[in-house]
């Protein structure tokens, strides 16, 4: 037999164990989400939300564990994250829109769009005498073979009225882009503004005073560009992790527009050698140029216009002969963003 005070006891013990039981299955299933999250470039300005959004601890907040690498391109995100490399990344939608038309199960979607504008542009010397698009007929441009700003130039010319034939292209190597200008080799170069600005300032040119920069979004080509994009495993085994991927930087982005330097330093405390005053610079270029517009004004940061994301892949499949044409729902996936009040522009340029 078993007296009161030992049957008491064994039933204390019993209801410890399972509560500790019940106590250890959630601490379990409540690991961070390992995220492997790919930049599009070396650390710069444009990169200081991610920085801070794992500094302040955002990623931590929603249960995510943010690994966050170096890149080697905008169209190198898209790659790294289809060979499994990466699950997720910073990177460019009409990259994006190239493999959804040719391995459209494969493709990473975007779901989060910083780059309301298309950072590509003619860059040209004040006393050029290139004041247009029109006065590129005759003249002599320069740009990487492969790069976006070079494969649209014919379609940028064609709605400009401009004939593709009448301007001659010079291959050049990306590092040689602004040199050969300022040494008059080139009237032009087609470049990433976003990239162009910093390098002037960095070899003791005023990209302000002395230089004219015709963006594509200007003149016909308004497409978008840059932003967060998972891959389409994570996206489907993982929805909750990638809401919250987006609601950490959306939340960091707000933070640095609020803020640019804290953004800087941020960076900065992650490489050292990066000059803060340039990337300070690049930064804030990159809120008046390429994210802060009337659109995101209206919809809010990360979102896009259906109709015209539809016709930024019309330009692409014409630009790049693709076999098909992917549906916007394909390139673009909304349903992981945070409400549109959350996601106002409320900092830079108020």
């Amino acid at each position: 037999m078993i007296d009161i005070s030992r049957r008491a006891a064994l039933t204390a013990g019993l209801g410890l164990a399972l509560v500790l039981s019940h106590q250890a299955a959630p601490a379990q299933a409540q690991q961070p989400t390992p995220i492997r999250f790919t930049l599009d470039w070396k650390y710069q300005g444009i990169h200081a939300w991610y920085f801070v959004a794992r500094d302040r601890g955002y990623f931590r907040d929603e249960g995510l564990d943010v690994t966050i690498d170096q890149g080697e391109g905008s169209a190198a995100t898209v790659t790294r994250i289809m060979s499994g490399a990466y699950d997720a990344g910073f990177g460019d939608v009409n990259a994006v829109i190239q493999q959804a038309a040719q391995r459209p199960d494969e493709a990473p979607v975007m779901v989060y769009q910083l780059y309301n504008r298309p950072p590509f542009a003619v860059l040209t010397p004040k006393d050029s005498g290139v004041e247009d698009m029109k006065d590129l007929a005759g003249r002599k441009v320069g740009g990487p073979a492969g790069s976006a700003a070079t494969r649209l130039l014919p379609a940028l010319l064609a709605r400009n009225g401009v004939a593709v034939p009448s301007v001659e292209v010079l291959n050049m190597q990306p590092n040689l882009q602004e040199q050969m200008l300022i040494r008059g080799e080139v009237d032009a170069s087609l470049v990433f503004n976003v990239t162009s600005y910093v390098n002037l300032i960095q070899q003791g040119q005023d990209p302000d005073g002395d230089f004219r920069w015709l963006d594509y979004a200007d003149h016909g080509l308004d497409l978008y560009s840059n932003g967060v994009m998972v891959s389409r495993d994570l996206a489907r085994d993982k929805p909750e992790a990638v809401k919250g991927l987006v609601r950490a930087i959306n939340r960091a982005v707000q933070d640095v527009m609020a803020d640019p330097d804290m953004g800087v330093k941020a960076l900065t405390a992650v490489e050292p050698l990066v000059d803060a005053g340039s990337e300070g610079r690049r930064l804030r270029f990159a809120f008046d140029r390429l994210m802060i517009t009337p659109e995101t004004r209206e919809i809010g940061l990360g979102d896009v216009d259906d109709a015209r994301l539809e016709r930024s892949i019309d330009v692409m499949a014409a630009a790049y002969d693709l076999p098909a044409k992917p549906e916007p729902s394909q390139v673009f996936d909304r349903s992981f963003l945070p409400p549109r009040d959350r996601r106002l522009v409320v900092g830079a340029g108020n």
